[in-house]
């Protein structure tokens, strides 16, 4: 896949001290994200491609069987739940 996502324009990610991992903040709140969720979105800089990131993570974690699907299910509920948008 080609395209490109990234954050929506008002959304950061950040590492939280005190939540002891990443959030993704937003002008509403915020949200507590799982390992798995913030390294995808660590990737999501609007220069790489979904092929991209597949790659990259599929590198980091070759022992993770079905890494693709699970990339690509996340990504299209980010998406679905407006945290991200295509380039």
């Amino acid at each position: 896949m080609q395209a490109i996502p990234k954050l929506r324009r008002g959304f950061r990610l950040q590492f939280e001290p005190v939540q002891d991992g990443h959030v993704l903040l937003y002008p509403e709140g915020m949200i507590k994200l799982n390992a798995s969720a913030a390294e995808i979105l660590l990737l999501m800089d609007g220069q790489r491609s979904v092929a991209q990131i597949y790659s990259v993570l599929a590198e980091r974690f070759p022992e993770a069987p079905g890494i693709e699907q699970d990339i690509r299910e996340f990504i299209e509920t980010a998406h679905a739940k407006h945290w991200i948008e295509w380039r």
